[in-house]
């Protein structure tokens, strides 16, 4: 079951968030889906408006996963998105709970890639 929730989320960042096909939502996102971003209320629809929006302002913006963890229903991505060619870009991470083969409920936290760090590693 990790292994298909993983593919799941891998599919769903490429298809609606990379590519903007937003119209494949509903393969992927319960309608009415738990969403714990501060910026977006419940449910497909919002999602789908917003990633239609954003597409259109930001149409190379793209998330690269790094990392990609499961254990049960969640799963964790550590992610790196970038608007354009040469943006250092944000690390994201993302926990989605997956439930009945679609994503139900969402949580993220985002910071922008430094220049350089304290400790010398990258962020992402």
């Amino acid at each position: 079951m990790s292994e298909s929730n993983k593919q799941l989320v891998t599919q769903y960042l490429t298809t609606v968030w990379n590519n903007g096909e937003t119209d494949e939502a509903d393969r992927f996102l319960a309608e009415d889906l738990v969403q714990h971003n501060p910026n977006l209320p419940d449910g497909r629809k919002p999602v789908v408006e917003f990633v239609a929006g954003f597409k259109t302002q930001v149409p190379e913006g793209r998330f690269t996963i790094r990392r990609i963890a499961a254990d049960h229903d969640l799963v964790f991505v550590h992610s790196h998105f970038t608007a354009q060619d040469g943006d250092r870009g944000m690390a994201v991470v993302d926990v989605f709970r997956i439930a009945d083969g679609l994503i139900a409920e969402h949580w993220d936290v985002k910071e922008n890639v430094p220049e350089t760090t304290a400790s010398g590693h990258p962020i992402v």
